[in-house]
C-alpha cells in the first residue's frame, strides 16, 4: 500500500453527524520536501489537537440533538427529515464558498471547475449516489434512535460503528489491524459498555416502552451498518480520483439533498404541506443543524492527521464527557466503579491503538 493509498481510510460518520467527508490529500512528497517539514513540526500535537476538536463538537451534538428530541413545546415538533436537508444545504453552501476561497475569490475560475469536474464528468459523479443514499438513511436513523432510545443505550450501542468500519475496511478494501489494535478495539467496546452501564435508577428508561426501544435499537444498528459500508465505500472511490475534498463534498450534498428531499415528502409531505418545512424550528433545532453541518467538515480536517478508527475513539472519549456533563450540571446521573472501571478501559484502549499507529515512516498503520 502506498503511503498516499494508507491516508485515505473508511469515513465514519456522521460520527452521530454525518461524517461523510474526504481526507483531505496531503502534499506529494517530491514537491518542496523541506516546506512541508517546516509547516508540520509537531504532527502528533496537532492529531491529538484535531481530535480534541471533534470530541467537543460530538459531544455537543449528542447532548443538543438527545435534548431537541425530548423537549416538550407548544406546537409541532422539527421534522427530523427537514433538519437531515436543511444541514445538507447548509453543507453545500460551506463547501462552495470552501471551493470560491480556493480558486481566490473568482467566480469564473469556480465555476469552471465545478462544470469540468460535475457536469463533465457524470459517470463518477454518479458514483457517489450510492454513498449519498446511504449517509441519507444514516441521518435519518439516528434522529429515529435518539427519540425512542435514552442518551446511554444509544451512544453505546452506536460504537459499533468502529467495530463495522473496521470489518468493511478488511473485507473491501484489504487493510489489516495488528494484535495490538484488537486488543484495543476489544478493550474500547468493553469500556464503552461498562461506562454506560444501565442502572435502576435511570428514571428516564421506565418511561419508554418497550416497542419504542426496540424500534430505537433496531435504528441504530441500521445506522451502524450503514455508517461502516458507506464509507469504506466512499473511501474507494475517493482512491480513484483526484478531485479537490471540497468538490467531491458537493457532489455528494447534491444526491444528498435531492434523496433527503424525496424521503421529506414521501414520508412527511403532508407535514410539510400543513405546517411549512421549518415547523417547531428554534434555537436549539438550528444548533443541531448547524453543528451537523460544521461536524462533517471538521471531519475532513481531523483525517488529515488521524486514521477513521482513531476517530471513534475520539468519539467514545465524547461518551464519558457527555456522561460527566450529566452528572455534574443535569444531575441525572450517578456514577459508580463500575463507570471508572469503564473510564479506565476506554482511556488505555486510546493510548494502545494510538501506539500502534504510529510507525517509522509518519504514516498511519492499519
Amino acid at each position: 500500500m502506498t503511503p498516499k493509498s494508507e491516508e485515505y481510510l473508511s469515513s465514519d460518520i456522521q460520527d452521530i453527524a454525518d461524517v461523510k467527508l474526504a481526507p483531505i490529500p496531503a502534499e506529494s512528497s517530491d514537491k518542496e520536501p523541506s516546506t512541508m517539514v517546516s509547516s508540520t513540526p509537531h504532527p502528533s500535537r496537532l492529531k491529538y489537537l484535531s481530535l480534541g476538536v471533534l470530541v467537543l463538537q460530538t459531544t455537543s451534538l449528542v447532548l443538543t440533538m438527545r435534548y431537541s428530541r425530548t423537549l416538550k413545546e407548544d406546537g409541532p415538533r422539527y421534522l427530523a427529515s427537514s433538519a437531515v436537508v436543511t444541514a445538507e444545504v447548509l453543507k453545500i453552501f460551506t463547501c462552495t464558498f470552501l471551493v470560491f476561497m480556493e480558486n481566490k475569490y473568482s467566480l469564473r475560475a469556480m465555476n469552471l471547475l465545478l462544470k469540468e469536474e460535475i457536469v463533465k464528468k457524470p459517470v463518477e459523479t454518479m458514483k457517489l449516489a450510492v454513498p449519498a443514499g446511504i449517509y441519507t438513511l444514516q441521518n435519518n436513523l439516528l434522529y429515529v434512535a435518539l427519540s425512542n432510545l435514552d442518551a446511554a443505550t444509544y451512544q453505546v450501542t452506536y460504537q459499533l460503528k468502529i467495530l463495522t468500519t473496521a470489518l468493511f475496511s478488511i473485507s473491501m478494501l484489504g487493510k489489516r489491524l495488528g494484535l495490538y489494535q484488537w486488543l484495543s478495539l476489544l478493550s474500547l467496546m468493553a469500556g464503552v459498555t461498562l461506562v454506560q452501564w444501565p442502572t435502576n435508577s435511570t428514571g428516564e428508561q421506565k418511561v419508554l416502552t418497550a416497542g419504542s426501544q426496540v424500534v430505537g435499537v433496531v435504528a441504530v444498528l441500521m445506522a451502524c451498518v450503514s455508517s461502516g459500508f458507506a464509507g469504506v465505500y466512499f473511501e474507494k472511490i475517493l482512491k480513484e480520483t483526484k478531485q479537490s475534498v471540497w468538490v467531491r463534498n458537493i457532489q455528494l450534498g447534491l444526491f444528498s439533498f435531492l434523496l433527503g428531499f424525496l424521503g421529506m415528502m414521501v414520508y412527511d409531505g403532508q407535514s410539510v404541506r400543513q405546517s411549512g418545512m421549518f415547523q417547531g424550528y428554534n434555537a436549539i433545532t438550528w444548533t443541531v443543524v448547524v453543528l451537523q453541518a460544521v461536524g462533517g467538515l471538521v471531519v475532513a480536517v481531523v483525517i488529515k492527521y488521524a486514521d477513521n478508527i482513531l476517530k471513534g475513539f475520539a468519539t467514545s472519549v465524547s461518551i464519558i464527557m457527555s456522561t460527566l456533563i450529566s452528572y455534574f450540571l443535569l444531575n441525572d446521573f450517578h456514577p459508580t466503579g463500575v463507570f471508572f472501571l469503564g473510564a479506565m478501559l476506554v482511556i488505555a484502549a486510546t493510548f494502545l491503538y494510538g501506539y500502534q499507529g504510529k510507525p517509522a515512516n509518519g504514516t498511519v498503520k492499519v
